[in-house]
């Protein structure tokens, strides 16, 4: 079953504003909510849906790729993103969606207690996620007609290998007398909708249910360190400038064994000496001289994969356009390729000899060189004789 647009899921219009899309999905949360509807398949469908929808549209990045892309944009987990969240994704989001109105000051958000409390305790313990990274990279066309691997070095956080990243020295944990271990506090407070019970993350451990008694030297206790890595970015064939590739878990490390971030890596065209550029199709200016135009002949053109021959036809005007079908870039998704677009522009010379000079003036002469309108053209100009007479 095709999945339906995201908009459309949640009621909003493409220029939605973030406070909107989180009004507009906190409605579909509380209206779907499995314990307002137990046992309805339906409803879980759909709350299920919902979340996936503010997912995307909550992140920029995700966004952006959907606005372009469409699901196309995630299939295969593409971007970073498959789909198929399950209950413990959508709940550890709850915290903020509903901490400003329940008032828990953006803590989680387990469930309804006054409707069954069935989603209650379903928080997992969590880790820190280490933040995004971003980085440019520079194409030539050539590069992007093909694809290409790039290896760039990239300065960020790594897991601290003194400590194996859990930033405690030998190990040295213990039970965060805190939260028992478990992470979470959990706080219960009596609503407009019934009895509510919240949870949010121990300020204490940070919510990883367990405290540091010795911290690592190296790491100072938070289980990450500056380095540098070497990465290899494959870059698809006809990406184009401006656009985002997302490589999951290639960003900083997470703090004390958290997930690590996403590598963003954004894509520059390099300007080409020789052709313009517009989505999937190429532009390029051919010269040819009086003579080419007037007789025909053919010229070489350039293209990304060699030259190729093309033939002008006697009489060929300035301006004409000829276009080589398949002789641009390859689409993006891998569908098909573009054109390229050839601009046959006539050159005249400035400077001539006096036997130039003469040889055209003869020929100037000649009723082959005298211009004559053509059919449509002496249409046009008998409607106008007839609409001033």
């Amino acid at each position: 079953m095709a999945k339906r647009d995201y908009y459309e899921v949640l009621g909003v219009g493409r220029n939605v504003t973030p406070d909107e899309l989180k009004k507009a999905y906190r409605k579909l949360a509380l209206k779907y909510h499995p314990d307002r509807n137990p046992g309805d398949k339906e409803a879980e469908e759909k709350f299920k849906e919902a979340a996936e929808a503010y997912d995307v549209l909550s992140n920029p990045d995700k966004k952006a790729k959907y606005d372009q892309f469409g699901h196309a944009a995630f299939e295969g987990g593409a971007g970073g993103y498959s789909g198929g969240m399950d209950m413990n994704d959508i709940f550890s989001h709850f915290g903020d969606i509903f901490g400003d109105f329940f008032g828990n000051g953006g803590g989680g958000f387990s469930g309804f207690g006054g409707f069954g409390g069935s989603a209650s305790g379903r928080r997992a313990r969590t880790a820190s996620r280490g933040s995004n990274l971003r980085i440019k990279v520079k194409l030539t066309l050539e590069e992007i007609d093909k694809g290409c691997e790039k290896k760039i070095k990239v300065a960020k956080y790594v897991p601290c290998k003194t400590c194996g990243g859990s930033g405690a020295r030998n190990n040295s944990f213990e039970t965060c007398p805190h939260c028992h271990g478990s992470g979470v506090v959990t706080e219960v407070r009596r609503t407009i909708l019934g009895q509510m019970q919240t949870q949010s993350v121990c300020p204490h451990c940070g919510g990883q249910g367990q405290i540091i008694k010795d911290k690592c030297r190296d790491c100072n206790g938070d289980g990450i360190v500056r380095s540098e890595e070497i990465i290899n970015i494959n870059i698809p064939a006809g990406v184009a400038d401006g656009m985002q590739l997302s490589m999951s878990g290639k960003g900083n490390a997470g703090p004390h064994g958290g997930v690590p971030g996403d590598l963003i890596v954004l894509i520059e065209e390099i300007p080409h000496d020789t052709f313009e550029r517009q989505e999937s199709n190429l532009y390029y200016n051919a010269f040819i001289t009086f003579a080419q135009a007037a007789i025909g002949g053919s010229i070489e053109i350039p293209t990304l994969s060699g030259k190729v021959k093309v033939k002008i036809d006697a009489g060929t005007p300035s301006g004409k356009v000829l276009r080589l079908r398949g002789k641009g870039l390859p689409e993006v998704n891998g569908y098909g390729r573009g054109d390229l677009l050839v601009s046959i522009n006539v050159w005249i010379p400035k400077n001539l000899s006096r036997e130039e000079k003469e040889m055209l003036t003869k020929l100037d002469k000649s009723p082959n060189f005298q211009p004559s309108p053509s059919k449509q053209e002496r249409g046009f100009f008998d409607k106008m004789k007839d609409l001033f007479n």
